[in-house]
């Protein structure tokens, strides 16, 4: 298939990781004009241009063509980054409810996990956002490595060797622990005892900037899960989870979450 110009509304970024292939690796989702889900991969976002750095919630435009191999995921796109330019950010300042960006997200919204594992078997959809009925805890678990595996450090130093610019780059800090939500679906079908991993870019900038601030880790890491289960989770907003599946396991994990303040219930006029 011939490359295709996509407008693509930012959702999700995945926090960036050493890849043999690619160098390193953020996983970027977002949505089209009409509500559909796109993935794009790779884009090493730490090499772009300031100019082409885009943000959550900002409108891109891309060239990009279907992935090929292995990867049957309907919503894989492989961007060509040379040609990506950055549009309009909605922004939130008067618009706590977030509907002028609900308008292009909730259009495929849909009603439970349960729902996206049946559209999986189905047709190979592997990106969604749903409401869970109740978000009952986010776990914390310590990494057996907390660093990456030494083949991936090894592979990223020498594919860089011989570019300057790539050699000034760092590869990316790992974090050195698994946040995984637990949750229950509004659905007949729910067992309620989901429990899924979030891999959003969010959680591990934030971890790293309280280490980087002179907190110990274990502090860190529970100001991180404070912050996405009692303030991002709490009554007065209405969560949603946006969720992508592993290209290896099939396996879906949270890669991202919305969050706008919960619209104000009007008092009767009696």
């Amino acid at each position: 298939m011939a490359k295709q110009r996509l407008k693509v509304l930012i959702t999700v970024k995945t926090a960036p990781i050493p890849s043999k292939k690619y160098d390193e690796l953020v996983c970027t989702a977002g949505v089209l004009e009409d509500g559909s889900f796109v993935r794009l991969y790779p884009i090493n976002f730490r090499e772009l241009p300031f100019s082409q750095q885009y943000k959550k919630y900002q409108w891109i435009e891309v060239d990009a063509e279907k992935h090929k191999g292995r990867d049957v995921r309907k919503e894989s796109w492989k961007p060509d980054s040379s040609t990506l330019t950055l549009g309009e950010s909605i922004d939130t300042k008067r618009d706590p409810t977030w509907s002028a960006r609900a308008r292009f997200v909730m259009p495929k919204k849909a009603s439970s996990m349960e729902a996206l594992w049946e559209a999986q078997k189905n047709d190979r959809t592997s990106l969604g956002i749903f409401k869970p009925r109740n978000t009952h805890d986010l776990l914390v678990q310590p990494l057996d490595e907390p660093d990456w595996d030494p083949s991936f450090l090894e592979a990223l130093k020498q594919a860089r060797l011989w570019d300057d610019r790539k050699n000034t780059l760092q590869p990316p800090r790992k974090m050195p622990f698994k946040l995984s939500y637990q949750f229950e679906c509004d659905d007949p079908r729910c067992k309620r005892n989901h429990q899924m991993m979030i891999e959003d870019w969010e959680v591990s900038a934030l971890y790293w900037r309280l280490v980087d601030g002179g907190a110990k880790p274990n502090d860190a890491v529970q100001q991180v899960r404070s912050k996405f289960l009692n303030v991002l989770c709490a009554p007065s907003r209405d969560t949603h989870f946006f969720v992508g599946t592993v290209l290896e396991h099939g396996t879906w994990v949270i890669i991202g979450i919305w969050r706008p303040k919960k619209e104000p219930q009007r008092k009767l006029p009696f």
